[in-house]
């Protein structure tokens, strides 16, 4: 069953996939059916689950679900990758890929390598206090407070030198 995305709870589970390059509003809207399509058909051992999914910053694609009502199985979980997939081909990105790191500094996401973002870091372009991008937190909740936040209070922080300053990050 597909739901407004603002109406998950806030332990709605998230899923978080970055596209390679920014997505155009027309990219975006033309997309729109087939997110509300996907999260209206999307199901776990034949229950329907209570799903949303859209973009965010025109750099992500976010897949939420509460799973209060249905939880997702490995093969439901499967076929929204499989969606994701179908995405990538039609709007000629890569959504799948997770070694590229997103940050927000300036207002503009900034998609860069770990090669890039030394480099970035060494030339003060990045600091501890650039907004991060961390699309391995879990709930939406997470998504709403701690996305994007900053670099030196994620696991980047040995990047910065933050590690001794927040020892929960060592």
């Amino acid at each position: 069953m597909h739901i407004a995305f603002h109406q998950l709870p806030p332990d709605a589970r998230v899923w978080i996939y970055q596209a390679n390059r920014s997505l155009t509003d027309a990219e975006m809207t033309a997309t729109l059916p087939a997110l509300a399509r996907f999260a209206e058909e999307w199901t776990s051992h034949g229950r329907s689950l209570l799903a949303s999914a859209g973009f965010r910053h025109q750099q992500f694609l976010v897949v939420g679900l509460n799973e209060g009502v249905a939880g997702a199985s490995g093969c439901s979980i499967d076929a929204s990758v499989r969606f994701v997939a179908q995405l990538e081909q039609q709007l000629g990105v890569e959504l799948l890929e997770k070694s590229r790191l997103a940050f927000l500094p300036a207002g503009t996401v900034q998609v860069m390598t770990r090669t890039e973002l030394k480099a970035a870091i060494a030339a003060g372009a990045l600091t501890a206090n650039t907004p991060y991008f961390d699309n391995t937190i879990a709930t939406k909740g997470e998504l709403d407070t701690e996305w994007p936040r900053p670099a030196g209070q994620t696991w980047l922080a040995r990047y910065f030198g933050q590690e001794e300053k927040n020892p929960q990050l060592a």
